[in-house]
C-alpha cells in the first residue's frame, strides 16, 4: 500500500496538490487555441522568472535532453570548448560534447569545491595555444555534490572573453539568483521537476541572440532537438512534436503559485531553509561535504558516520520513517548522502527530515541527543528570517 513520503531527493520534488489537480484536467488539443494560449502564458512567466527577453523553449525531455540540445544547436564538429567539471553533471556535459565530436577540454575541480572565476580566466588564457575555445560549459548548481558555482562572476569572465556561455541550471533556476540577460548567459537549461515543482517531463531552454547566431553556424546533427523548429512552432502556439500536455498544464499552475510568492521570497526561502538544514545536520554530528562558502540552496550533501553504510542508512530512513533522500553519484557513491530542499519546500518538511535523521542515527547506534538537530535548525532559521534591528533615532552607524 502506498504511504505518503517526505520526498527529500534533489528532484523530482514534491508536487503541490493544486499542481497535481491541474495535471489531471481533461486532455486538450495540442494544435488548438487552448494550448496556444497556454504556451504563450508559460513562455511569458518563464521569461519573467529567468530574467530574459529572449526565447524560452519547452522540450518534452529530461534536463539531460535540454543539455544535449544546448550542445547540438550551438556547436559544430571539432569546435574547441572548455567544460568545467566539479560533479556528475559537469561530467555529463563533457560526455555529451564527446558524443557529438566536439573538441572538449575538461577542467576538473575537486568535487565539493566550486569553479572559481579566476580558474575560468586562467583556463581561457591557456586556450590561446589551441586557437581559442568557442564556448564555456558549466553547471550552475551541482546537486551531485551540493555546490552552487558563482555563476554571476563566471559569466563576467566569459562575457569579457567573448566566448559563448552554455549553462546547466537544471536544479538552480527558479530557486537561486539567476539573471540570464544581465549576466550574458547565452544558453540556459532547466527542467520541470526541480525547483519549478511540476512533474518530470519538460526541459526548458533559453537562447540568446548570440546563441541563435551560433545555431546558424552549427553543423551537428539534430532533428527532435532542433531548436529552430521549436521556435517556429512557438510562433504558432505549438510544438514541433506531441508535447507532454499534462506536464505543460501542471507547469502553468506551478508558475502561478510561484508568482504568488514572488521570486525574491522564493530565493530567500531556499537560502534560509538550506542554512537551517546544514546546521541541523551538523548538530546531529554529521559532517558537511561541500565547501560551505558555496553551499547549494537546493541540496545539501553530508558524509556518513564511520562504519555506517550509506545504502543501509537510506533504507532505514525510508522504510522506517517514510523519508527519502539520495545517495552519492559517480565516485561519491556510498560515501555521502544528499538531501533536497528545493521547490515547494517548507520548514516543516525539513524538520521532519531532521527528526527522521536523528531516529535513524539512533537505530544505527550512533550517538545523537534527542532534538538537537531540530533545535539547531530552528535557531538558524530564526536568525536568518528575523527582520534586521532598527537603528535608534540619533544613533551613529
Amino acid at each position: 500500500m502506498y504511504r505518503p513520503q517526505n520526498l527529500r531527493i534533489p528532484g523530482p520534488t514534491f508536487v503541490p496538490q493544486a499542481v497535481l489537480a491541474a495535471s489531471a484536467r481533461p486532455m486538450i488539443n495540442h494544435r488548438g487555441p487552448e494550448f496556444a494560449a497556454l504556451m504563450a502564458a508559460i513562455t511569458r512567466a518563464l521569461q519573467d522568472f529567468l530574467r530574459t527577453k529572449g526565447d524560452v523553449l519547452l522540450l518534452t525531455a529530461s534536463g539531460s535532453g535540454g543539455m544535449e540540445a544546448a550542445v547540438a544547436n550551438t556547436l559544430s564538429s571539432g569546435d574547441k570548448v572548455l567544460v568545467f567539471v566539479n560533479g556528475a553533471f559537469g561530467d555529463r556535459f563533457f560526455q555529451i560534447c564527446r558524443a557529438y565530436g566536439v573538441d572538449a577540454r575538461r577542467v576538473d575541480v575537486p568535487w565539493g569545491r566550486a569553479v572559481e572565476p579566476d580558474l575560468v580566466r586562467d583556463e581561457l588564457a591557456k586556450e590561446k595555444a589551441r586557437d581559442g575555445a568557442k564556448a564555456v560549459l558549466v553547471t550552475h548548481n551541482e546537486t551531485s555534490t551540493g555546490v552552487l558555482n558563482p555563476l554571476k562572476e563566471i559569466s563576467a569572465v566569459v562575457r569579457e572573453s567573448g566566448r559563448l556561455l552554455i549553462v546547466d541550471s537544471v536544479s538552480g533556476a527558479g530557486a537561486v539568483e539567476l539573471e540570464i540577460d544581465e549576466w550574458g548567459i547565452d544558453v540556459c537549461v532547466t527542467a520541470s521537476q526541480k525547483a519549478w515543482g511540476a512533474p518530470p517531463g519538460l526541459s526548458m531552454v533559453a537562447m540568446s541572440e548570440k546563441a541563435w547566431k551560433a545555431f546558424d553556424r552549427s553543423n551537428l546533427p539534430k532533428l527532435y532537438f532542433n531548436l529552430q523548429t521549436y521556435k517556429d512552432a512557438l510562433d504558432h502556439g505549438s510544438t514541433p512534436a506531441t508535447p507532454a500536455n499534462t506536464v505543460v498544464i501542471a507547469l502553468q499552475e506551478a508558475l502561478r503559485l510561484m508568482a504568488e510568492e514572488g521570486l525574491e521570497s522564493i530565493i530567500k526561502r531556499h537560502r534560509d531553509l538550506a542554512l537551517a538544514t546544514r546546521r541541523g545536520i551538523q548538530a546531529a554530528g554529521l559532517g558537511l561535504f561541500a565547501d560551505e562558502a558555496h553551499a547549494s540552496p537546493t541540496c545539501t550533501s553530508f558524509r556518513m558516520p564511520a562504519r555506517v553504510d550509506s545504502r543501509n542508512f537510506m533504507r532505514v530512513l525510508r522504510d522506517d520513517y517514510d523519508t527519502v533522500i539520495a545517495g552519492g553519484q559517480g565516485k561519491l557513491e556510498g560515501q555521502i548522502a544528499r538531501v533536497g530542499h528545493m521547490g515547494f519546500v517548507t520548514l516543516q518538511d525539513m524538520l521532519g527530515f531532521l527528526s527522521a535523521l536523528e531516529l535513524t542515527l539512533k537505530d544505527l547506534n550512533q550517538p545523537v541527543e534527542a532534538g538537537v538537530a531540530i533545535t539547531a535548525a530552528l535557531r538558524a532559521y530564526a536568525e536568518a528570517t528575523q527582520p534586521p534591528a532598527k537603528t535608534p533615532v540619533g544613533s551613529r552607524r
